[in-house]
């Protein structure tokens, strides 16, 4: 690896180190199914977002789930702090196509019908919320 190559991956290796996220690779559902559940909860606050999965119907929201309490377990683990005492939110959550399995289904009159079994890739971040930022300042200087 060239000097250029490692300066520029430790840079991202330690831009990484202020991020708090998880990931989960080929998930066996399509990723337009797992985007309903990602917009689901983008912007909520964990603790609301769990329990919106919890009681969800969709399949895709158990691996959802599993996914936030994990990233919520990599804040922790970082930070040391607890997840109860901090303002943790979704901050984004993505969702990409993954590998697709292609297989063929009989058809009449020896055809075949293609079929595309698709994954993803689901990758949630979780951030503290600064109390101070949602504030609002008085004319005079004050905050409220």
């Amino acid at each position: 690896m060239g000097a250029r190559k490692r300066i520029s991956a430790e840079k991202r290796k330690e831009a990484l180190k202020s991020v708090y996220f998880a990931k989960l690779n080929d998930v066996p559902t399509s990723p337009r199914k797992m985007r309903l559940v990602a917009d689901m909860i983008r912007g909520m606050d964990v603790n609301y977002a769990l329990g919106v999965l919890k009681y969800s119907t969709k399949e895709a929201s158990g691996k959802m789930e599993k996914l936030l309490r994990s990233a919520i377990a990599n804040w922790e683990q970082k930070t040391g702090n607890k997840a109860e005492n901090g303002n943790l939110y979704v901050s984004g959550v993505t969702v990409d196509s993954a590998r697709m399995l292609k297989r063929l289904r009989t058809a009449p009159q020896g055809r075949g019908y293609r079929i595309r079994k698709r994954s993803n890739h689901v990758t949630l971040f979780v951030d503290s919320r600064n109390i101070n930022d949602n504030k609002i300042e008085n004319q005079d200087g004050t905050k409220n």
